[in-house]
């Protein structure tokens, strides 16, 4: 690895740090108090102030449960298992289906059936931007002042700057929905292509 190799690397890695703390919901004064490292020190390195020495690197990797590797972008990519499935108190289960933690990543989600209509969703706002599409059922997305019942086939993105929230639309069965989020902003880029020899316009 050049010189310029090792700038690059760490030039990424803030970025990724950043990331893996926003994966695990901590913020800075959390990750200070477990670690001993200052928020100003952290703020520093997350936005590329800073170069991160390698005890730094090692104490945050600790931290967030992520390798080196990952935190370098060398981590080969890896099929997701089922054993990785996370629930959630509200009984939402939710596959990672990358494990990058640096740009976009991505989730599939599972909101179990209701019996009853559901309260309005609790919203939170957070740094990045959110692409959300529905597989089955009715997904509540309740974006700022704005509330959208969405069906299976349907698609939203947003800045996740908005305060938002979802919840099983009910009452029926369970919701499954794919989310790829971008923590620094990343946008999925859609790309048109013609059609196919022979077919015509619809």
């Amino acid at each position: 690895m050049t010189g310029d190799d090792v700038a690059d690397t760490l030039a990424a890695m803030g970025p990724r740090l950043r990331a893996a703390r926003e994966h695990r919901g901590s913020t800075l004064t959390g990750v200070s108090r477990a670690t001993g490292i200052s928020p100003s020190t952290l703020s520093r390195i997350e936005t590329s102030r800073r170069k991160p020495t390698l005890e730094v690197v090692l104490q945050l990797a600790k931290e967030y449960g992520v390798s080196l590797d990952e935190l370098a972008g060398t981590a080969p990519a890896a099929e997701p298992r089922t054993s990785e499935l996370q629930r959630f108190g509200d009984n939402k289960a939710v596959l990672p289906l990358t494990r990058y933690v640096g740009g976009l990543h991505a989730h599939k989600h599972v909101l179990p059936a209701v019996q009853e209509p559901p309260a309005r969703p609790r919203q939170v706002s957070h740094d990045g931007w959110e692409w959300l599409c529905v597989l089955y059922g009715r997904l509540w997305l309740a974006l700022g002042d704005q509330d959208l019942v969405l069906s299976a086939g349907d698609v939203a993105e947003f800045d996740t700057r908005n305060p938002h929230g979802v919840a099983n639309a009910g009452p029926g069965g369970p919701v499954e929905y794919l989310i790829t989020f971008g923590p620094q902003g990343e946008r999925l880029r859609p790309r048109t292509t013609p059609p196919a020899p022979g077919l015509g316009a619809r």
